[in-house]
């Protein structure tokens, strides 16, 4: 699939709190826009620290009632191959800090299920996309991503195979740093989606954003760079220090 040159939207704020309330009052904006026009909402939720607040805020009594979550479906961008209540688990965070909140109907949460050999999980969770989506063309309404100081977004890290993957929509890695195994939503799952939402903050991430940004093609050795929706919209989230030089307030 090629992928289309475009400028990447960005939306910079004074703070990581900022960041936060922003991204938690548009992904509240993006669900109910989605339940109104089709009944329902699917999401897929990425692991990581910068989103961790984000899930925090939005299980708080002040905006989970915003949303009617039997009408969501919750997916997950990438998960470690680890069980769900081990500390690294994308998965156990993510219930933690929202899931557990909001009186989801647990049928409506599909996790990727660490414990089993990747290829398993991978091959698995492929074939309850497709269940869920009901043999349709298998398309997110929202998908959040973060960005790693390597460049590497969901588990698609610089140098893997999967950054050419044009069929399958999740696939197993091995990471060789840190020495892992992982399974991640590839570009053809990404990039069907409605909408993508980076959410970067820290200063640690200014370098890699410049480089990120400032690539107009994609390039294979920046896996975020090459996310790139065919029809969807895309927008960066970052505060101020994670900017640095690359938009002004």
């Amino acid at each position: 699939m090629k992928k289309r040159k475009i400028i990447n939207p960005v939306e910079i704020f004074h703070s990581a709190a900022e960041l936060e309330q922003n991204a938690a009052e548009r992904i509240v904006s993006t669900i109910n826009k989605s339940i109104g026009e089709r009944g329902v909402c699917f999401v897929a939720l990425s692991g990581g620290e910068t989103p961790r607040p984000v899930y925090r805020l939005l299980g708080t009594d002040l905006m989970k009632d915003r949303v009617d979550w039997k009408c969501v479906q919750l997916f997950f961008t990438d998960e470690r191959a680890v069980p769900p209540d081990d500390p690294q688990s994308n998965y156990g965070m993510v219930h933690r800090e929202l899931i557990s909140k909001i009186g989801i109907p647990p049928g409506n949460v599909h996790r990727i299920k660490g414990e089993l050999k990747p290829e398993l999980a991978a091959s698995e969770y492929e074939e309850e996309l497709w269940e869920i989506f009901s043999s349709r063309n298998v398309r997110f309404d929202l998908v959040l991503l973060g960005l790693g100081e390597d460049g590497h977004t969901a588990s698609i890290f610089p140098g893997s195979e999967i950054v050419k993957e044009e069929n399958k929509f999740v696939a197993a890695i091995f990471v060789p740093r840190p020495s892992s195994w992982r399974v991640t939503l590839t570009f053809p799952g990404l990039d069907n989606a409605r909408e993508i939402l980076f959410l970067v903050s820290g200063r640690q991430k200014a370098a890699i954003v410049q480089r990120v940004l400032g690539a107009s093609d994609p390039v294979q050795g920046l896996p975020a760079s090459m996310v790139r929706p065919a029809e969807g919209k895309l927008l960066w989230m970052l505060d101020k220090d994670t900017a640095g030089d690359y938009g002004k307030l």
